[in-house]
């Protein structure tokens, strides 16, 4: 799996205008390909009167799933070069729907592969992206004494903390990168005069 991928801050819309057609892109996080069909089908229910509807979605975070649709411009002016945008951002789970209303002058092969592509490019500069870092998850568990220091602790060498959990000991969940796992076995035992127990989870992303 990748160490980071990148995925949109917000959805929304952008529109651009290019010899009187109007290129509206409508960009939304996607968890599956199943989202990304909903949400086109939602854009294509609320622009019925448009020309075209042409998408791109990427899913998984090793850009598994990959799908593109020109929706009647011609083949390969509009949905790969969006496709080839947001993979050239290295954009993941994420769906971009451009709808176009024409204007009423031809673009040509070339100047719709730079309407499309630029649509989305445009978009996402609008409404921003961000990046996300593989982490490992793990569980830390620790005496009532000791918990209050070393949450704080945590906090201040900037591990993500999850959640934290009170019971007969205090379990506290984290995400750890994957390359500072055994820095961090050394240092909780040196905190906790190895009183802490660490057991490693599976892995996710989330921001830095």
């Amino acid at each position: 799996m990748p160490e980071t991928y990148r995925t949109l801050s917000q959805r929304g819309v952008h529109e651009t205008e290019i010899n009187r057609s109007r290129f509206l892109c409508a960009l939304a996080p996607a968890a599956s390909e199943s989202e990304a069909a909903e949400f086109l089908r939602q854009v294509r229910a609320e622009h019925p009167t448009a020309s075209h509807h042409c998408f791109a979605w990427v899913i998984g975070a090793d850009a598994s799933v990959q799908r593109a649709g020109d929706d009647g411009e011609p083949g390969g002016t509009a949905g790969v070069p969006m496709l080839q945008m947001l993979l050239r951002r290295d954009m993941r789970y994420v769906v971009a729907v451009v709808t176009r209303y024409y204007g009423g002058v031809k673009l040509g092969a070339g100047g719709l592969i730079r309407a499309y592509g630029g649509a989305v490019g445009a978009a996402l500069d609008a409404l921003g992206t961000e990046l996300r870092h593989r982490y490992r998850l793990a569980t830390v568990t620790v005496d009532h004494d000791r918990a209050g220091r070393l949450h704080n602790d945590l906090l201040a060498t900037g591990r993500v903390v999850r959640d934290v959990r009170y019971d007969t000991a205090v379990t506290l969940d984290l995400a750890l990168p994957d390359a500072e796992v055994d820095a961090f076995r050394a240092w909780l035992a040196d905190t906790t005069a190895g009183t802490a127990s660490l057991v490693l989870g599976g892995e996710t992303y989330a921001t830095a």
